[in-house]
């Protein structure tokens, strides 16, 4: 990171030169260590400038000019996310950075870092990637300028864009970059993505299918019934005998391997023209389509090139990378990090590192296909798992080696907690799919569901001398566990701390379609056999239930509804989230465009509706936090425009409480226009007036505690009180 450690390894000059908008960890869930201890076991010299002060090129000249390439990463997430709430307000904290300062990272800081590395050292090969770069590869809508704007790629004007898990990629770059190759002549990489001229194409065998073969947009026509005969063929049929004799052709009876094995062949050589820039700018419906085809191009097995129009230049996407096998994942997990952060923070307070500074990565990707979530597009739906031996060698060494370990690991995990070594029963079925997800409508009839594996994992891993426990803090994919009782009885007899987070994310149908996540009733049979299992285990343990507010789909009812599901299971949450619309996700497609790219996209397909507005997402955020009295003037005005008034009042089956002038110790909350029936808020001198017209008893304010706390038949009206005001008093 300094240019005195490059004079103490007897460096002249880096080969690469990473940067990156994080504070520099040096262990594997950090996507810089992860790549510069891999470059670095090809025996390339790696400087690492973290966090820099972009507002000049200066701090870019920082360890001189690399070698081979500049590349640049935002971090372990994407820049806006990182720096914005869901209500686009600036975060007030940054858990990748030194003692959670905010404000050590630009917007958009794959462009930024990319334009301030160009004026550093003009010439010098530009390779993008991470999370914000894979994510905005092609035209993707932007939630925080409420626009489509183009591929990354044109506005940080970088030569080469990596995206999806990067090892493969980035080794053969590095190699063919340093053997002399120019970065404009590496076009047939996996998992790269470049500029090009309009109409370039490998060589001439190449073929292109416009998007709208693979799926048809736009309005519809009704495909005619074969079996349904036109008049015309009827009389046809009368005078059969002057029809002429049909031709018979040969007819090649191909076996599945075969017809696979012509289609794998034929895709390779195959790419597919999404519509243009200015095409999807402008029309929701084939910024839908170009979405449904896009995640339809994405399993690894079976997926085509891509390329779409950008004005005068082409942005290219080759087919996504191959998942690395469990020997290659062990090689990757198994260099020498130093599990620190860099010497250089002291004893910085860094929240992302100790979170997961006493965790084990045992998986990637995600097969689920959430649409509001990004896994899939970035890591891909096949799971890459760890062999049981790495992952017992990485927790001997965080005992061994981590100061201040006490014994407990906090988490072997993933993207979720159950899916390791979970994959399809037959390859070759894997390699030609082309399901969204494997888990939903129903768990795929040949997807492996064995836990087995995992439970020998949790066996061996707890029974490690100087470990006492190993806790799961990753995601649990219930749907999942439910298929496997002897890995859930596993789970909460022996990894489980009192707490254990699990999303349902919703309680509605509607909305949970619009997620493609199962139903209630999953939750329901989960909760079933961990309750069983925490009683048998003598334990006292709670589920935490993590849900969506405001996301595609759902309506201020189904919201309603989640709020009364709730109060009927006594939850009362306390951290809730927005949906925030991530690039290239499909419920950001849905937020973005009111059409569901799950199905076929027409201009007459399903419509779906999204909470857009800030009263709109901020009442249906206020819905999960029903019990908290912030949000009662906001719910209380909703209730009312549902036409629900039933639900406001003191009684138990009341979703809020009846405005009272104890909430906010004589002032009407902010929102709070409206009571119940359409009928004023009490304004300050009225509220005022009551309060001298109810009895003191005893200390000041007990009268009016006593009340509040009395039954609710016995409680006087707040209107009638008002009502008696003194003469003199406005209305």
């Amino acid at each position: 990171m300094t240019r005195a450690e490059m004079d103490a390894l007897g460096w002249d000059s880096c080969d690469v030169i990473l940067v990156t908008g994080d504070a520099y960890i040096d262990h594997p869930s950090f996507g810089m260590a992860l790549v510069g201890r891999l470059l670095e076991a090809q025996g390339y010299r790696v400087g690492i400038i973290s966090q820099p002060d972009w507002h000049s090129a200066e701090p870019f000249r920082a360890l001189g000019k690399p070698n081979l390439y500049w590349g640049i990463t935002a971090g372990n997430m994407d820049s806006m996310v990182n720096r914005y709430t869901a209500d686009r307000k600036i975060r007030s904290d940054d858990a990748y950075t030194p003692n959670a300062e905010p404000n050590k990272r630009p917007d958009r800081a794959v462009t930024v870092y990319a334009q301030r590395v160009r004026e550093a050292y003009p010439g010098v090969p530009v390779v993008i990637g991470s999370i914000e770069a894979s994510l905005r590869r092609i035209a993707h809508y932007d939630y925080w300028s409420d626009k489509v704007r183009r591929s990354v790629l044109f506005e940080s004007k970088a030569d080469l864009l990596i995206f999806g898990n990067a090892e493969r990629a980035l080794v053969d770059v590095t190699r063919r970059i340093a053997a002399g190759e120019s970065i404009k002549e590496i076009r047939d990489i996996r998992g790269t993505a470049f500029l090009v001229q309009p109409g370039w194409l490998p060589d001439a065998e190449w073929s292109v299918h416009n998007s709208t073969r693979v799926d048809v947009p736009g309005r519809i026509d009704v495909q005619p019934n074969p079996y349904a005969m036109a008049q015309e063929d009827v009389k046809a049929c009368a005078t059969e005998n002057a029809q002429p004799e049909p031709v018979l052709k040969p007819v090649i009876i191909m076996t599945r391997e075969e017809r696979q094995a012509a289609a794998r062949e034929k895709a390779m050589k195959t790419v597919v023209r999404l519509p243009s820039f200015e095409t999807v700018s402008e029309d929701p419906v084939m910024y839908a389509h170009a979405s449904r085809v896009f995640h339809l191009e994405s399993n690894p097995g079976n997926a085509r090139a891509l390329v779409q129009s950008h004005g005068d230049r082409d942005v290219w996407l080759n087919a996504p990378p191959l998942p690395l096998a469990m020997d290659e994942m062990d090689n990757v997990y198994d260099l020498p990090y130093a599990r620190n952060p860099h010497p250089s923070y002291g004893k910085a307070h860094i929240p992302a590192w100790e979170m997961i500074r006493y965790s084990v990565n045992i998986m990637r990707g995600c097969f689920g296909g959430c649409t509001f979530c990004s896994i899939t597009e970035h890591e891909g739906r096949i799971i890459q798992s760890r062999s049981e031996p790495s992952i017992l060698r990485e927790i001997e060494l965080i005992r061994d080696t981590t100061k201040n370990f006490g014994g407990t690991i906090t988490d072997l995990g993933g993207p979720t907690a159950n899916m390791y070594r979970l994959a399809c029963k037959d390859k070759t079925i894997e390699e030609s799919c082309r399901r969204l997800s494997c888990v939903y409508p129903t768990i795929c009839s040949n997807l492996g569901t064995d836990h087995s594996k995992l439970i020998q994992l949790y066996r061996k891993a707890r029974a490690i001398p100087g470990v006492k426990k190993i806790l799961i803090g990753s995601g649990l994919r219930y749907d999942l566990a439910v298929r496997s009782p002897e890995y859930v009885k596993e789970l909460v007899t022996h990894h489980v701390g009192g707490l254990l987070k699990i999303a349902p994310e919703h309680t509605e149908a509607g909305t949970l379609s619009k997620m493609m996540k199962p139903g209630i009733g999953a939750y329901d049979e989960f909760k079933r056999l961990f309750d069983k299992y925490s009683l048998e285990a003598g334990k006292k343990q709670y589920l935490i239930p993590y849900f969506i507010a405001a996301h595609p789909g759902s309506t201020d009812e189904d919201m309603l509804n989640l709020a009364l599901w709730l109060k009927k299971n006594n939850f009362k949450l306390d951290q809730v989230q927005t949906f925030t619309p991530t690039p290239m996700a499909m419920a950001t497609t849905m937020y973005h465009t009111r059409k569901n790219p799950l199905k076929k996209v027409t201009e007459d397909s399903e419509v779906v509706e999204t909470a857009r507005s800030g009263k709109m997402r901020k009442a249906h955020k206020a819905f999960l936090r029903y019990h908290h009295p912030e949000n009662w003037p906001i719910l209380r005005e909703t209730l009312v425009k549902m036409g629900r008034g039933d639900l406001i009042g003191n009684g138990e089956r009341h979703l809020v409480p009846a405005w009272n002038a104890s909430e906010d110790n004589g002032t009407a909350l902010p929102g709070d226009r409206k009571r119940q029936g359409g009928m004023p808020a009490p304004q300050p001198h009225q509220i005022a007036a009551a309060k001298r017209a109810t009895p003191a008893r005893g200390p000041a304010g007990a009268g009016r505690a006593a009340v509040a706390a009395a039954p609710e038949r016995a409680r006087p009206s707040i209107l009638s009180t008002i009502k008696a005001k003194p003469k003199g008093v406005r209305k």
